[in-house]
């Protein structure tokens, strides 16, 4: 972190994850959660690595309140959301803001869920990915909605301006 200011950013974003990991959708899985909007804030305007960071966190969070209904597979599923989010913010970074949201949305819809096939079988992947694609799609509006309204006063950057 470059400064208090950076970690106020992340440790506010992290503790959003955590609040947004206990606001479930209505699916088959309990993990899936308003947890990842508040990664994408963070890896649009704190930074990919931070993102990332809140990324992971928060999908641990949200498979514990859970339950952790997969089991150790949420590491997995962890590591993949911090890979998607890192990726997201280092789009957004370059300017390719509708490029990010899309890369966001497939990776985590329709990418994430491939590993499953070897572990779960094609049956579990086929069930999770409508649930996957609805609850991205609602992460992905709060933080549409957000990022912008930040920005416009004043929150940008590596640091807060406000």
């Amino acid at each position: 972190m470059k400064d208090l200011k950076q970690l106020a950013g992340v440790v506010l974003c992290i503790s959003l994850s955590v609040v947004g990991s206990m606001l479930k959708l209505p699916t088959g899985l309990g993990s899936i959660a308003l947890d990842s909007a508040p990664a994408l804030v963070a890896g649009a305007l704190l930074g990919k690595k931070e993102g990332a960071l809140v990324a992971a966190l928060g999908h641990l969070s949200s498979a514990w309140f859970a339950g952790f209904p997969l089991g150790m597979f949420h590491g997995l599923v962890a590591l993949e959301m911090g890979i998607i989010v890192y990726l997201f913010g280092w789009l957004f970074s370059r300017g390719w803001k509708k490029g990010a949201y899309t890369i966001f949305w497939i990776g985590n819809a329709l990418i994430a869920p491939l590993p499953f096939l070897f572990f779960m079988g094609s049956a579990f992947v086929v069930a999770i990915i409508p649930a996957l694609a609805i609850g991205t799609a609602v992460n992905m509006v709060v933080a549409f909605t957000v990022i912008p309204a930040l920005l416009k006063i004043g929150v940008k950057g590596k640091t807060f301006h406000a």
